[in-house]
């Protein structure tokens, strides 16, 4: 690996491990196990560093938005979207819990952030209304924009939720189980037992990666 992508990656651990603000460079240099110097070599200010990883962050985020409803498999490709969902939230947490600490978001995000949230809303919306088209799912079409924006509220805040409570340990699973309550007793008993076990497994992979 680069020493370049190597800082990065370092800094993006560090950062959610750390919080962004109380990371000093020296730190940041030690954690990468270079020279503060070399560090700034490659990264003249803190800032900068923290556009490089935006820049990442809006590579994952399309990526992830690319994934659309499988009609051959609603399901599946819905608990995938999920397990996209969780890590890009776990990945990048400073970036959504640290902004008090690094001010005004950086390029790509700034002018994008409105509309990563409405294409967000718009993509679960699409595989609750493909689990719908598959009778997986009984909930009014037109009501499905607004069960997309509650999933989405309670996915985006439910790992610092728990955090708050001095509750991490299963952050992931319970956050998604959060969101399950909103639209679980609406499935057919296959689906929502598939839906359970998905979840158990995103939640043990994500712990396991950690």
């Amino acid at each position: 690996m680069k020493t370049r992508d190597r800082i990065v990656l370092t800094a993006r651990e560090v950062f959610n491990r750390d919080g962004y603000g109380a990371v000093t460079t020296a730190a940041l240099a030690e954690a990468c196990g270079i020279a503060e110097g070399n560090l700034w070599y490659h990264f003249k200010t803190k800032r900068d560093l923290l556009a490089a990883i935006a820049e990442q962050f809006a590579e994952n985020i399309e990526q992830r938005l690319r994934r659309k409803p499988d009609p051959g498999d609603p399901l599946g490709s819905y608990c995938a979207m999920l397990g996209d969902l969780m890590q890009e939230l776990r990945d990048y947490r400073f970036l959504y819990r640290d902004q008090p600490h690094y001010g005004e978001h950086v390029e790509p995000i700034a002018s994008r952030v409105a509309e990563w949230l409405v294409r967000t809303e718009d993509n679960i919306e699409a595989h609750f209304g493909a689990l719908v088209d598959a009778d997986l799912l009984s909930w009014p079409k037109e009501r499905l924009h607004d069960l997309a924006i509650n999933a989405t509220i309670i996915l985006r805040y439910g790992l610092e939720h728990h955090a708050e409570l001095g509750q991490p340990q299963g952050a992931v699973r319970k956050t998604l189980l959060q969101q399950l309550t909103l639209f679980e007793g609406q499935l057919n008993e296959a689906a929502r037992s598939e839906i359970r076990a998905q979840i158990e497994r995103i939640g043990e992979d994500l712990r396991a990666a950690a």
